[in-house]
């Protein structure tokens, strides 16, 4: 029997050489990182709204205008509070982290606030006191009654005014059951000579039609159809287009005319009062308002002019949402709501 030979060979894995294995390494050490430093770098907003500090809610008013400061060892940022008070300011995070970050408020008509280390995850209601003190008020002695306030102003408002009706009729000659002969127009088919007629309605300047409708009124009607559509969405001019191909059909284009005009409308609105302070809004395009009132059981009218001057309240004015109108008004001394 003859022998067998059998070769065996070690099998080896190839080895990554160290080298590429420590750069792998120094490169995920690196990712990890500058995300972790992003982490931090990313920048967080601070939201919150800017008040008046009262012991009663009802006048714990937005203010507006306020400074707001992010200060680390340097000014991190900064906004203003806006019309109803609200500011939003964007900072590091990592600031947040470390309680290195102070939020101060300055408004020259309070006195200065400063948020130490806010955390970010609340909103922040920032109450300042006013410089001026309120004052006190006697209300045991003479007094002058304000009673039946409502406010007053006017809005120009668009009109549309009907003027009249435009009616026209129109035929569309033709004659039936003669073959079309691949001579356009034909009917819808290809088999029949066809007829169009077209009309218009002119409303004049600055009217406009409107409802506009067109109605086969005499003749085959059946055997007609709208070519052109040129008075459904209305305007001054419209106008349509008919074919038709059978005999003689009359149809009738018909609309209202209208016209649109500018007026001033008169609105009343009525403020909502707490103790001595009343507030009320408008339109921003309100015009002409004045507050209407009895004084000591007198009627009078105040318009309210840029300067706000009332004889028997002190007023503000900022700005609301829609670019409308806030007010706040605040009696003088010797005066109560009735």
């Amino acid at each position: 029997m003859p022998d067998v030979l059998v070769s065996t060979k070690r099998i080896s894995r190839k080895r990554i050489p160290v080298r590429i294995v420590a750069s792998a390494a120094v490169l995920i050490v690196l990712a990890i990182v500058a995300f972790t430093i992003f982490l931090r770098q990313r920048p967080i907003t601070l939201r919150g709204a800017v008040v008046r500090q009262s012991d009663d809610p009802n006048k714990e008013v937005p203010i507006a205008g306020a400074q707001i400061l992010a200060l680390d060892d340097s000014t991190e940022g900064t906004t203003r509070s806006g019309a109803s008070g609200e500011f939003a300011i964007r900072v590091r995070r990592s600031l947040i982290a470390r309680h290195a970050l102070k939020l101060t408020f300055r408004h020259p008509d309070y006195k200065p606030l400063d948020i130490p280390a806010p955390s970010g995850n609340e909103l922040y209601i920032a109450k300042m006191v006013p410089l001026r003190k309120e004052t006190v008020v006697d209300l045991t002695g003479p007094r002058i009654d304000i009673s039946n306030v409502s406010v007053r102003y006017t809005m120009r408002t668009e009109e549309t005014v009907e003027i009249g009706t435009g009616v026209k009729t129109f035929e569309v000659a033709n004659k039936g059951n003669v073959p079309c002969g691949g001579h356009p127009p034909c009917s819808p088919d290809g088999k029949w000579k066809a007829a169009t007629a077209s009309t218009f309605l002119d409303a004049g300047e600055e009217n406009s039609f409107r409802n506009a409708r067109v109605s086969c009124i005499a003749g085959p009607c059946p055997f007609t159809a709208i070519e052109h559509d040129d008075f459904s969405k209305g305007g001054r001019r419209i106008s349509v287009v008919v074919r038709n191909w059978s005999d003689t059909t009359t149809f009738l284009l018909q609309a209202e005319a209208v016209r649109h005009i500018l007026t001033d409308a008169v609105r009343n609105s009525y403020p909502v009062v707490f103790d001595r302070t009343m507030s009320f809004s408008v339109p921003a395009a309100a015009e002409g308002t004045c507050i209407e009132a009895e004084i000591g059981g007198n009627p009078i009218v105040f318009p309210i002019d840029p300067n706000l001057s009332l004889s028997w309240a002190d007023c503000e004015k900022q700005a609301g949402s829609g670019n409308s109108r806030l007010y706040r008004c605040g009696l003088k001394p010797g005066y109560i709501f009735h």
